[in-house]
């Protein structure tokens, strides 16, 4: 199976993008109140759709951005997953916001300041909302992140070295 580059890159900007607009609908219509991770799972869509728009740009340098979404997503699986475990056992995870605050809140807590309408904490991590055939929303977002890294994976080692011809 042959995947262009452009197709691979475009196709990440529409799903990380599709994605994030999903998850703030979902959070409209069902009066969900995004945690730390939550919005650090944001930005990290936002971080792929960029991503995405440079291997759109650049389709030559394909094995160096697919590499990059691999790890962007890699990140994407590590949050959805701190967040899943936090909703999945919350007598042993320390609520986000309370003590110390870490990289994590600082870089949330800046973007809420900046761009409050998508990056303001208004809720808990530890809280479990929204569920969907037995999956919370971050358990979904960690799949969609883990999809996405199993692809880009399999796409750099299926990129040639020289890059492969964008169509």
């Amino acid at each position: 199976m042959h995947v262009s580059p452009r197709m691979a890159f475009g196709g990440l900007t529409v799903v990380s993008l599709g994605l994030l607009g999903a998850g703030l609908a979902l959070g409209e219509w069902f009066r969900l109140q995004p945690c730390y991770w939550c919005n650090f799972q944001r930005l990290i869509y936002l971080v792929l759709a960029f991503v995405g728009l440079c291997g759109i740009l650049k389709p030559a340098w394909a094995k160096s951005w697919s590499l990059l979404a691999a790890a962007v997503a890699a990140g994407g699986v590590f949050s959805a997953g701190k967040q899943s475990w936090m909703q999945f056992a919350p007598e042993e995870a320390i609520e986000c916001g309370f003590g110390d605050p870490t990289l994590v809140e600082r870089v949330v807590d800046w973007l809420g300041n900046v761009w409050p309408s998508m990056f303001m904490v208004t809720g808990l991590c530890k809280e479990k909302d929204w569920v969907f055939l037995g999956l919370s929303l971050a358990n979904w977002s960690a799949l969609c992140f883990l999809s996405l890294a199993v692809f880009f994976v399999w796409f750099h080692r299926a990129t040639r070295a020289d890059g492969l011809r964008s169509r």
